[in-house]
């Protein structure tokens, strides 16, 4: 979440006082999206129009299968809604402009969350952030409200609109009903973003979680993710998951981040330091953090076993190479849509199903193959960002990617075209 403010390669076109607009590509965007050298020399990115997720370069994190969608949408009943602002360009005008930013709500089931809670459970690696809602969470042992991310000064009024949709959808909240506590998690986006605007209103978080749906994630510089910055690249949305084998239950576990974390040199590839192969392409400014991570699964899981799972996610993010810095606020929720907690069950128990502690091992793995594959996910499929100051926020290179996982023996001739 803190801001750091960090040396790096000075572009040539700033050097010469060219002014930078956001809303229109610049000479080093221009050079990235057609292969040219940069006024450096330095190789480009590849072109934007043909971003591809991780796997479709033959870079295949992991053993296990991934889902149809290779997407938290995957686990059955989950849901995701977006909504992305970019308005503005040029200079930062505090509370004006220029905006980058967005929010991403996710919905465990298709039903009455209110009334048919999820078992969940948070974890939380390095703190310097916010998920609200997390105490009632791991309090209850459950999840009643739709997760939302956005930016960190944006909480306030995203919290309002998830409570604006909740009355809107149960009359009696507050009256004779429970009220309701939002979970909103948070990455800070001010190093492309006015965060001071409060850009992200009560109507777009209501509108991304009612127009929330199954089927492919939409990932980069999209809804929360739409001013991260990840290894010094564009960040953002990604998700990936897996399917576990018949014979270990058949389950799926989808994972969804918002990448908002780690430094350059530390970026690793599956096994492969990127990072230090590609020093150029950096942006003016980036931030310390963070990232949030959310894992579902339909594996049938009590409160205990999911904050267990949730703290896998913490394998998948170091394996590209992320120290959990200070600055950055790692922060990480797990649900099972495999039970369901009644709000007000008239019987003095009911039932929960859960998975054997000896058969948690394949979805510990899943979980932390499908962290991984997301954040390469987010880095691959965003696109190169223009933000507040001409800070630019570029996209990992393709090209470049394929090419050095080649030079590492980490993907054959031919792949990555």
């Amino acid at each position: 979440m803190r801001r750091v403010v960090r040396g790096s390669v000075v572009l040539a076109l700033l050097a010469a006082g060219v002014p930078i607009a956001p809303g229109v590509p610049t000479a080093a965007e221009v050079s990235a999206a057609t292969g040219a050298p940069t006024a450096t020399g330095a190789p480009s990115a590849a072109p934007e129009a043909t971003r591809r997720r991780a796997r479709d370069l033959g870079i295949v994190i992991g053993t296990l299968r991934p889902g149809p969608l290779n997407a938290i949408t995957d686990v059955p009943g989950v849901k995701v809604g977006q909504v992305t602002i970019r308005k503005g360009d040029g200079k930062l005008r505090p509370g004006e402009g220029p905006a980058r930013t967005g929010v991403t709500a996710i919905l465990p089931h298709g039903g009455d969350l209110w009334r048919e809670k999820v078992p969940a459970a948070t974890w939380v690696l390095n703190g310097t952030g916010e998920m609200t809602g997390s105490i009632w969470i791991d309090t209850q042992g459950a999840l009643e409200v739709p997760i939302l991310l956005t930016n960190t000064m944006n909480i306030g009024r995203v919290m309002d609109g998830v409570v604006s949709y909740m009355l809107k959808r149960y009359p009696d909240i507050g009256i004779g009903d429970d009220v309701v506590a939002p979970t909103v998690a948070e990455c800070d986006d001010s190093a492309l973003n006015d965060a001071r605007g409060l850009h992200v209103s009560i109507a777009d978080t209501v509108r991304a979680i009612e127009e929330a749906r199954g089927g492919p994630v939409e990932e980069g510089a999209v809804g929360a993710g739409t001013g991260m910055i990840s290894y010094g690249f564009k960040g953002g949305i990604g998700t990936a998951s897996r399917v576990l084998g018949a014979e270990e239950g058949g389950w799926t576990v989808g994972a969804l981040v918002n990448a908002n974390m780690g430094r350059r040199q530390q970026l690793i590839v599956d096994g492969v330091p990127v990072g230090r192969e590609i020093a150029d392409l950096m942006p003016k400014m980036s931030v310390d953090g963070s990232i949030i991570i959310v894992i579902a699964t339909d594996a049938p899981l009590d409160h205990l076993k999911l904050r267990r799972l949730a703290s896998k996610a913490a394998l998948g993010l170091a394996r590209t190479g992320t120290i959990a810095n200070h600055g950055s606020g790692d922060i990480f929720l797990a649900f099972s849509t495999g039970n369901r907690v009644p709000h007000y069950p008239k019987p003095l128990t009911y039932t929960l199903t859960v998975v054997a502690d000896d058969h948690l091992d394949p979805i510990f793995q899943a979980a932390e193959e499908a962290t991984e594959e997301a954040i390469l996910n987010a880095l691959t499929m965003a696109t190169t960002t223009v933000g507040r100051d001409g800070n630019t926020a570029y996209a990992l290179p393709l090209d470049r990617l394929a090419a050095i996982m080649k030079k590492y023996g980490r993907l054959p001739a031919g792949a990555g075209r």
